[in-house]
């Protein structure tokens, strides 16, 4: 069973040309330990972990030509049954559902504006142990040029209700199921983003000090891509590793 309710983002994983690099960078960030996948056909995918749970994967690219790239796995309880809503509701099936030894079932999708995302049908393997605290997953985040669109497709696939927010001059969206939002989206900001990605999903990993997490980042060879600034939900900043993999830090707002 996954650790967050079907529709919910549980997993976050990096494909990267240098795994051996990933696997030096993330762990002095965020202080993980790497476990590697002992099936030759795994490709050195590594497990990453906060104290014993897992947070986090990286692995090599799934195609040589593949940039760099964090993708947002969402927890479901049968990902064929996905796939047939995405092809129904306009997106792309890019990686057909398929088992992952047996730690469960996977696919890769894209939306119509071309931003991909996977899902997980969790066996052995729930997806994140932990989330939300520093080192962890705590957020994704859908930026699009096409917002409407994307309300539309994601409650087709997902079930996902928009709660529409406004955020100086733009329009953030919640992604709300049931009770819960579970995720956001924004339209693209300014030019700090990759013009080569119209449409994406963007993972954030909680912090203490989004200073300092930027800072550190840098020193590891990795580039601020928007400085530390504070945002309603916490200070945040978005970086990418040496690579060239987006990501981002947020140290969350206290209560109030």
């Amino acid at each position: 069973m996954s650790t967050v309710p079907p529709g919910t983002p549980c997993w976050a994983d990096l494909a990267t040309p240098d795994l051996a690099d990933a696997r030096r960078f993330y762990p002095q960030l965020f202080g993980w330990t790497g476990r590697i996948a002992p099936e030759p056909e795994a490709g050195g995918y590594t497990v990453f972990q906060l104290d014993g749970r897992a947070v986090a994967g990286g692995g090599p690219p799934a195609i040589p030509e593949q940039v760099p790239i964090w993708s947002t796995y969402v927890a479901t309880d049968d990902a064929d049954l996905v796939a047939g809503r995405v092809e129904r509701a306009g997106g792309q099936v890019v990686v057909p559902p398929f088992a992952v030894f047996d730690r469960g079932r996977m696919a890769v999708f894209a939306d119509p504006c071309g931003a991909a995302f996977s899902v997980w049908q969790p066996m052995a393997m729930p997806g994140a142990e932990v989330l939300g605290v520093p080192g962890a997953m705590s957020w994704n985040e859908l930026v699009t040029p096409d917002p409407d669109g994307a309300k539309v497709f994601y409650e087709l696939v997902f079930g996902w209700h928009p709660d529409d927010q406004p955020m100086g001059s733009v329009t953030y969206t919640g992604w709300r199921l049931g009770a819960q939002i579970v995720a956001g989206m924004m339209p693209p900001l300014g030019d700090d983003f990759p013009a080569d990605s119209p449409a994406y999903w963007s993972v954030y990993f909680a912090v203490a000090d989004a200073d300092a997490a930027a800072a550190r980042a840098a020193e590891l060879g990795g580039t601020i891509l928007v400085p530390p600034q504070d945002i309603p939900a916490g200070r945040y900043a978005a970086l990418r590793d040496p690579q060239g993999a987006l990501f981002n830090v947020i140290a969350p707002a206290g209560p109030g």
